[in-house]
């Protein structure tokens, strides 16, 4: 394993990231990459075979878990790597999945792992047992958890009772955005998993990490000084946008401002990112579908740049525009060319 530098994606659900937590814990050298379906996995699998070609030198695993992939998205991947084989690459394609739409692919290629039997967590978990010797048997009941709710044992109380608390708590752990600060994100998220492991021996375990997720939330996001949920999370948000706000930056008319991908609820952070960065004019938070949120504190009249840009308008420190243009991605600096070529082309 520590020989192995691990590629791996996985889905944005509790099923996902868990396979990632298992893998985490595992490999020394790893990339980690989440994706939904559609748009998000094409691009996820372009992303990864770029930056894949920077490690020639190096033994490779590329790990798909808790994603089928259709007939095209297979053939497509499988004559890549093939090509980087070809080029001397060693590397090893492994797709670990449990959903039986991609039965074409499975039995078509040995490298799709495909069984509906088993969540995707527990066939990694099995995968990692067997193909590595991994020390991961202090993880069996947590796993028991996750394959309990994710396919539905209704009838292992305990196990699904207390999969349901780690679902929830992963689908509502959005104090990070997940498309700026994905690997942020995904840490936070494995913190939360792994510290779940421990309330397992404990009476009543469900209940009692329930009502602890908000106490262990915050012992993530709190540096130094305790404060409501909402604060550490704006706090942790400005310090975090302050380390990437120079690939972040837009210019309009002399003025700067700092454009955000699928922020949303952007009140606080845009506020508190403002006047804790005086240099900074205004604040730009767009949508997947294009919807734009504008924010200022006093330099800028937004509302009239939201008219400007896309027929919006508001107030003159909080304002919207909708841009009917605009494609969907999950490239941040597609984004930010997007907006920066709409504010350069206005009057």
């Amino acid at each position: 394993m520590n020989n192995i530098r691990l590629f791996h994606i996985s889905h944005t659900d509790l099923d996902g990231y868990a396979c990632q937590f298992l893998t985490n814990e595992v490999f020394p050298k790893k990339h980690f990459y989440n994706a939904n379906y559609g748009l998000e996995v094409k691009q996820a699998l372009k992303l990864v075979i770029t930056e894949i070609k920077n490690y020639q030198d190096e033994k490779l695993l590329l790990l798909i878990s808790d994603l089928n992939l259709n007939q095209q998205e297979s053939d497509e991947l499988d004559k890549e790597i093939k090509s980087l084989k070809d080029s001397g690459f060693d590397i090893t394609l492994q797709l670990l999945d449990h959903h039986i739409t991609g039965k074409v692919s499975a039995a078509k290629y040995d490298w799709y792992f495909l069984d509906d039997k088993r969540c995707a967590t527990k066939i990694v978990f099995d995968y990692l047992l067997k193909e590595f010797k991994a020390p991961l048997n202090d993880y069996k009941e947590w796993v028991d958890t996750v394959n309990a709710v994710d396919i539905w044992l209704e009838n292992e109380k305990e196990n699904f009772e207390f999969g349901k608390v780690l679902m929830s708590m992963v689908t509502k752990a959005r104090e990070i955005n997940s498309i700026l600060f994905n690997s942020l994100d995904r840490d936070f998220k494995f913190y939360l998993l792994k510290n779940s492991i421990g309330f397992l021996s404990l009476e009543n375990a469900p209940i009692v990490l329930d009502n602890s997720v908000h106490s262990l939330k915050k012992e993530f996001l709190k540096d130094g000084f305790d404060d409501t949920l909402d604060n550490l999370s704006a706090s942790y948000l400005v310090k975090s946008l302050d380390k990437i706000k120079d690939d972040l930056t837009v210019y309009y008319n002399g003025q700067k401002g700092l454009m955000t991908y699928c922020l949303g609820a952007i009140s606080i952070p845009a506020n508190s990112f403002l006047r804790a960065n005086s240099d900074y004019d205004f604040f730009i938070d767009i949508s997947r579908k294009g919807n734009a949120s504008f924010r200022a504190d006093g330099k800028l009249d937004v509302s009239q740049l939201a008219s400007k840009l896309g027929n919006g308008g508001g107030h003159v420190n909080a304002s919207g525009c909708k841009f009917d243009d605009f494609i969907e991605t999950i490239n941040l600096q597609e984004v930010r060319a997007y907006i920066q070529n709409k504010l350069n082309n206005l009057k």
